[in-house]
């Protein structure tokens, strides 16, 4: 038989595109526009339905950038169309086929209530079927004409992405607003060529199967009447009936569909924009629903359903309606879709904790997973929070992103630090955002890493930020794709029941230990560094107010713990740990107003804590200590001068001076302090930092050296560094400026001062104190750069197989050489406060209070010595999406730690980030809680969320070894229990003489719930 493929191939596609898709439509007719632009910020409705219109055509410019215009749109369905399925067909001007990210519309009905949303991809508003012919048609459309500021594959900078740069100039054309009649057979058929054609291109060659289609095609097309496509179209329909209803093979993969729309609780578009653009996908949804009884939408974050539930009550509705009828899924269990690198542990307990509360207070339904599809990596500590928060799995679709790498499994048992393990789903489909189009089901079987062992994937579908989710087009390909030979088979079901199928099919799948480390996207760990400051000291804020409002609350008698306080900043800092938010990849307009937030957040935080001391009572100058740990350390006072103090871990003591230790002198450029000595050298940089109770050179190189990268990666501007970056750099070497700022018994300070660049300068003040072989490097960046990244660099004199970097709740190890790919790949990576290096009898930490991104390599010396080199990551200069990204004044703190061990760089790192507090106070009450027993470190210590008046207080091992200790309370105790995140309890703890002991595993997480006698 001759080769006829191609002209048949080719036949279907023009028949296809060209006369049966212009022929879904039988009949339309114009409805009536009226245009009222909005001016600023979106109103209410009532200000819309109120507000003056005028007459506007099609074809007609609309939209400036950021804007709200509201159309109003009426006509009568002709008497004609009695009985016929009748529809609005609304295009603003669409543009391109990306829905995310260009203009959208939530249509009204004349009381307000909202009926759907118009997308790009998702145009029609159901009007009647049947129609009764008559019927008078009313909608007011909120239209936003939100830009593309990703126009031309990232080709330039755009002004586009801040309100106050981006313009006035309309941006859309307004093309159509019709009644028009749905011809449901050639729509059907529409469908049904879709899917045989995509099928028919994805078979081999050589595939029986792929050749019946291609005839089954033919024939049915000379059926076809091109003058009558809607009277042809059924006997079309019937001739493809066969070759559709072929069941699939018996080993075919089955794919779980899972409705979903991923919204971007903020990137390309601020916050204000995505609370609408949720109420319009939401709308969509439970409009679907209607349609479709086997329909299921899995949504996450707990935030987006609070905002619709406040902004649309009427659409709040319907998801009640849809979760009772079980075709909506409350999935994810967090506050939002956070990153999953750059939160502190805490944070992301919070996360866990308010988003789960509130699924079950609002639905009755207890999230079973963690639903994080886009964040850009995940810490190890993941598995351990997830199951006690009470998740059974984990979902995540990013890793497909890797740059270097394939990963080697589809289903797994995630292994974290402490030795969890969480059933965990990476769909090969390679996408969240599927359509069940032809090439994606190949793709997902010839991805799918489980070939042999199981036969299951999921496969999350519908069009995400502001495309409107799922459309009835991808449900009907779900029909169709449901039991055909040739495809795997697609069932449309809840995300708990793939988990439970996938599980009992594969529970001896394989166990991946440690992070899922994304090989992209590494610069997340330093862009918008003002906005990871934010977070870094909201969260240790948020830690001080909660432990001083417990302990006002217990010791200071008409003192009320404020519970809707806390509770609504946490849920600030929680939205803002957004997975584009925090890893600074959003527009300008959402970095403007984090960083707003973030001052109004600390603020509020300060005044919190503030009450709180003061309602211990007024008197003596105290010292207040948040950290978990005693500490000894030179404070400033509030006149100004040093004072060297002990405090007790998470409590207080009277602002008297301690025995001074060895003071500190300097001379020249050299730091003493009797415990180490540092050499700044003519350039600035360090030559030498000598442990002087080890008696040992520290560095093998120039300390503290300041280096200016070129920094242009391949794509993502915000989001990558691309290992290129290592290969064009200049060292600041020239100070302009050095001199001693400080110098008393208990402290001495050199300030280096550098400028550089386009106009950029660099103020540092090394510091040294008393008591302390920590060396801070307090730094002042005012930078004026573009494209460049700046790194502090120490070359280590240390031979050291890893690096230990702190992570939640504990600290992960990476090799410091690069045999495989995998370690090579890890040019970049992520830690929190400290990261170590050692060999056996020795260590250095570096500590930080607000950067992530740092890198660490080794090279070894004509002497046979080792140098380790880590280099932390400052600041960067992306232009996209933010063209101003970084520029302007960043403070930072940095320390250098000669001599370290693990448990003193956790030591260091909770007393960087949490600087002892002097204030007037009468009280000296006990500290809420102490601890007996090394490694066992308090975390969290609040009041219960239920207003009990029970304590909580969570604990975790931070060292990595087993740990024992006694929790011992500043209050009469009653009884104790060990409960899970939310703090429900789990078993009773066990009780000792005067508190309650703790037995915990190397990096183990443990939560009590303490009652007051």
């Amino acid at each position: 038989m001759h080769d006829e493929r191609r002209r048949i191939e080719e036949r279907a596609e023009r028949l296809h595109t060209q006369r049966i898709k212009p022929a879904i439509y039988a009949a339309t007719i114009p409805m009536a526009v009226e245009a009222w632009q909005a001016p600023g910020e979106p109103v209410s409705f009532e200000e819309a339905a109120s507000a003056p219109y005028e007459p506007f055509a099609m074809d007609t410019p609309w939209g400036p950038p950021w804007g709200t215009t509201w159309f109003r749109v009426s006509g009568r369905v002709p008497a004609a169309w009695a009985g016929r399925r009748v529809e609005a067909v609304i295009d603003l001007g669409f543009i391109g086929d990306w829905p995310g990210n260009q203009a959208e519309a939530l249509v009204h009905l004349p009381d307000g209530r909202p009926l759907k949303a118009v997308n790009p991809l998702n145009q029609y508003v159901p009007i009647a079927n049947p129609a009764a012919g008559g019927e008078q048609i009313d909608y007011l459309v909120e239209a936003a004409s939100n830009p593309d500021i990703l126009a031309d594959n990232f080709a330039a900078p755009t002004p586009l992405g801040d309100v106050l740069t981006a313009g006035h100039k309309p941006l859309y054309s307004f093309r159509r607003a019709d009644l028009a009649v749905l011809d449901e057979e050639v729509w059907h058929l529409d469908l049904d060529l879709q899917v045989l054609r995509e099928l028919m291109v994805e078979l081999g060659e050589h595939d029986p199967r792929r050749h019946e289609i291609t005839h089954a095609l033919d024939r049915a097309l000379d059926l076809l009447d091109l003058d009558d496509i809607s009277g042809s179209a059924a006997a079309v329909r019937e001739a493809l009936r066969p070759v559709l209803s072929k069941p699939a093979h018996a080993s075919a993969h089955v794919i779980s569909g899972v409705g979903h729309a991923h919204i971007d609780s903020a990137w390309l578009w601020p916050i204000r924009e995505t609370k609408r653009k949720t109420s319009r996908t939401f709308s969509n949804v439970t409009s679907l629903a209607d349609e479709y009884e086997e329909f299921v939408f899995a949504c996450s974050q707990a935030q987006q359903y609070e905002w619709v539930r406040d902004n649309h009550p009427h659409v709040w509705a319907r998801i009640k309606e849809s979760v009772k009828k079980g075709q909506w899924a409350p999935v994810g269990g967090m506050w939002v879709e956070s990153d999953g690198n750059l939160p502190g542990g805490e944070a992301i307990a919070r996360q866990l904790i308010h988003g789960k509360r509130f699924f079950i207070e609002h639905f009755g339904i207890e999230t079973k997973g963690v639903w994080l599809p886009d964040s850009f990596g995940y810490n190890a500590a993941y598995p351990q929070l997830a199951k006690l928060a009470g998740n059974e799995w984990f979902l995540t679709q990013k890793i497909s992103w890797n740059q270097t790498n394939t990963f080697p499994h589809h289903t797994f048992w995630w292994e974290g630090i402490d030795g969890t393990r969480i059933f965990t789903h990476f769909p090969p489909v390679d996408t969240y955002n599927a359509r069940f189009s032809g090439a994606e089901m190949a793709r997902a079987v010839r991805n799918y890493a489980e070939k042999g062992a199981a036969s299951r994937s999921l496969a999350p579908f519908g069009w995400g930020d502001g495309g409107g989710g799922p459309t009835r087009e991808i449900m009907e390909r779900a029909r169709r794709l449901a039991d055909l030979e040739g495809s795997p088979k697609v069932v449309v079901e809840h995300p708990d029941a793939f988990f439970a199928k996938a599980r009992e099919e594969y529970p001896d799948a394989p166990v991946w230990v440690g992070e899922l480390y994304l090989e992209l996207h590494r610069a997340t760990y330093t862009s918008q560094a003002r906005t990871k400051q934010g977070n870094r000291r909201s969260e240790h804020k948020l830690r001080e107010a909660e432990l001083w409002a417990t302990t006002a609350a217990l010791h200071a008698p008409g003192y009320a713990y404020p519970y809707d306080k806390l509770d609504r900043l946490w849920k600030t800092v929680l939205l803002h740990q957004f997975h584009d938010i925090l890893p600074g990849s959003s527009i300008a307009w959402v970095h403007r107003e984090a960083e707003a937030e973030y001052a109004r957040v600390a603020q509020e935080l300060e005044e919190l804590t503030a009450e709180a001391v003061a309602a211990l009572g007024a008197g003596s100058t105290r010292v207040f200590n948040t950290s978990p740990f005693d500490r000894a350390e030179v404070i400033r006072t509030a006149a100004g001068a040093s004072a060297y103090v002990q405090v007790p871990a998470s409590g207080s003591a009277p602002l008297t001076e301690a025995e001074p230790p060895h003071p500190v002198t300097v001379d020249e450029r050299v730091l003493d302090n009797g415990l180490v000595r540092v050499v700044v050298a003519e350039d600035g940089t360090l030559p030498s930092v000598v442990d002087l109770r080890a008696d040992r050179e520290v560095l093998a190189g120039q300390g503290n050296l300041l280096r200016l990268h070129t920094d242009l990666p391949n794509y993502w501007d915000a989001w990558d560094v691309d290992k290129h970056y290592k290969n064009r750099y200049t060292d600041l070497l020239e100070a302009s400026q050095i001199e001693v700022v400080g110098q008393d018994p208990l402290r001495g300070s050199i300030r280096v001062t550098r400028s550089f660049g386009k106009g950029s300068r660099i103020t540092q003040t090394i510091t040294l104190r008393a008591g302390s072989p920590r060396i801070d490097f307090e730094t002042d960046i005012d930078w004026h750069e573009a494209e460049k990244f700046l790194k502090a660099g120490f070359p280590f004199d240390i031979r050291a197989p890893h690096s230990s970097a702190e992570i939640q709740f504990g600290h992960i190890q990476r090799p410091t050489h690069t045999n495989t790919s995998w370690e090579a790949a890890r040019f970049e990576v992520c830690g929190h406060r400290w990261v170590h290096l050692g060999e056996p009898g020795y260590g250095v930490a570096l500590i930080n209070d607000s950067t992530y991104g740092h890198d660490v390599s080794r090279t070894v010396r004509e002497d046979g010595g080792t140098t380790t080199r880590v280099s932390l990551s400052l600041v960067r200069a992306p232009r996209i999406p933010d063209p101003g990204a970084d520029q302007g004044r960043h403070r930072l703190t940095y320390s250098l730690l000669p001599g370290a061990s693990i448990a003193d760089a956790v030591a260091e790192g909770y007393a960087l980030n949490l600087p002892l507090r002097v204030a007037d106070s009468a009280g000296e009450p006990q500290p809420v809680v102490s601890v007996d027993g090394e490694g066992v470190t308090v975390e969290a210590v609040k009041l219960a969320d239920d207003e009990s008046g029970d304590v909580v207080v969570r604990l975790y091992e931070s060292r990595g070894g087993r740990a024992t200790g006694v929790v011992r309370t500043g209050f009469p105790l009653a009884g104790a229990q060990v409960t899970d995140l939310l703090e429900r309890p789990l078993e009773d703890a066990e009780s000792t003489d005067g508190g309650v002991s703790v037995s915990l595993r190397p990096f183990q997480i443990l939560t009590l719930r303490l009652r007051r006698a």
